[in-house]
């Protein structure tokens, strides 16, 4: 299973020298089996350049998933390159209760006078699931997905990515500290991470914005490395990062998370998750 990221910026993209490290995307992750099934998950503004490395790679056929409507996950989508690739088909799925309609979600991107092209006038075969059958697990390209509450105004989904052993967990814009209507209890998120080897979990605020922003639907980058460490998993990737948050300023997150982990004698890799990351799992 190959684990990469096209955006890893939250709320908004942003541009500058301060933000080449981890880049100023937003919400895009691309999942691949050994067989080469490709999930998507979120088209924020990074999956304009995953449509472009698709189609340098010949894939024609995706799974997209979404973890919830607000605009920092949907603003991609419009172009999106397979979207206007006759011979291209995407499924996508989503959590109906909390978006009403997924297809009315996704055009809503491309409706007047927002953008020029309207959703039925692409090429690509599109065919929405709408219903609850995504409430248990899918094989979805040779991966077997798993669907999972999150605590975020609105509702939303996170996802468990499963492919010879190996589990991915990635629970974006799920706030630890605060409940939720729909949202899991702490002890079912950390029964729901236990033992991944890798989660990629929201890390917008440091403990003392946090403070200030309780129940915005947001995780602190501490809050995140205590599920880490509570479940046992082998690598912690910190995401979602805030429009104001430099590269500096997330490295610095990153040696808190690091020294912690020493001082606890844990084994826990802890890093902070960028526009171009690559991982094999």
């Amino acid at each position: 299973m190959l684990v990469r990221c096209w955006g890893a910026r939250g709320s908004i993209p942003v541009s500058g020298k301060e933000y080449l490290r981890y880049g100023g995307d937003t919400v895009c992750m691309e999942v691949r089996s050994s067989g080469g099934g490709v999930v998507i998950i979120d088209a924020g503004t990074g999956i304009r350049r995953l449509g472009k490395q698709l189609a340098c790679d010949g894939i024609h056929r995706v799974d997209l998933l979404f973890t919830h409507a607000h605009w920092d996950h949907l603003l991609g989508f419009p172009f999106f390159g397979l979207l206007y690739d006759p011979s291209a088909e995407i499924r996508v799925f989503g959590l109906p209760s909390a978006q009403k309609s997924i297809r009315q979600m996704v055009s809503s991107t491309m409706a007047e006078p927002h953008f020029p092209v309207p959703l039925e006038a692409v090429h690509a075969v599109l065919v929405f699931h709408e219903s609850d059958e995504f409430a248990k697990p899918l094989d979805l390209g040779g991966l077997s997905v798993t669907p999972v509450a999150l605590s975020h105004p609105g509702r939303g989904l996170g996802y468990k990515v499963v492919e010879e052993g190996k589990s991915f967990v990635f629970l974006t814009d799920n706030e630890l500290g605060y409940h939720h209507d729909g949202g899991l209890e702490p002890a079912e998120v950390v029964r729901f991470c236990r033992g991944a080897d890798l989660l990629i979990h929201d890390a917008v605020y440091t403990p003392e914005e946090y403070a200030h922003r309780r129940s915005w639907g947001h995780s602190s980058f501490t809050d995140a490395l205590d599920l880490a460490l509570q479940a046992e998993v082998k690598a912690l990737g910190l995401f979602h990062h805030h429009q104001d948050r430099t590269d500096d300023q997330v490295d610095a997150m990153v040696d808190v998370c690091r020294e912690r982990i020493a001082s606890e004698g844990a084994e826990l890799e802890c890093f902070a998750v960028s526009a171009e990351m690559r991982r094999s799992l």
